[in-house]
């Protein structure tokens, strides 16, 4: 076996339950390989967060770390009308999304995250809610 470095900023680490893990392209969304995705962004605006959608993992939970930097994440109500719920993560701290929780993120300044969680059933929604 050849052993190489991975640029964490270019690829994804896929861990399957084999117990074989891959260097891949990231997949933002659904994923039917079974693999636990680990995925590190450097991201700069909004946009590259997609903060003007909703994303939802229907199979697993999701931990969402900041390494640098400083993002908001935040849930979606459960009821119309009702406020949104928010988790300020500054670097060096993570917060596990619960499985079938609606979230987007926000940045505060250009940040590096990683995301852990089981691609597999990924959604999307457009908000429709936006300010």
């Amino acid at each position: 076996m050849t052993t190489t470095t991975v640029d964490l900023f270019a690829s994804a680490l896929h861990f399957h339950p084999d117990g074989d893990v891959r260097a891949v392209e990231r997949q933002m969304t659904s994923s039917g390989s079974g693999a636990w995705q680990i995925a590190t962004f450097h991201v700069e605006t909004d946009a590259d967060v997609h903060a003007d959608h909703w994303e939802m993992h229907p199979e697993a939970e999701e931990a969402v770390c900041c390494l640098s930097g400083g993002v908001r994440l935040h849930f979606r109500p459960d009821a119309p009308g009702d406020p949104e719920d928010m988790v300020r993560l500054r670097a060096g701290t993570a917060v596990i999304v619960p499985r079938g929780r609606w979230h987007r993120l926000e940045l505060d300044v250009p940040s590096d995250l990683m995301s852990i969680t089981l691609r597999h059933g990924t959604r999307l929604e457009k908000r429709t809610d936006t300010r």
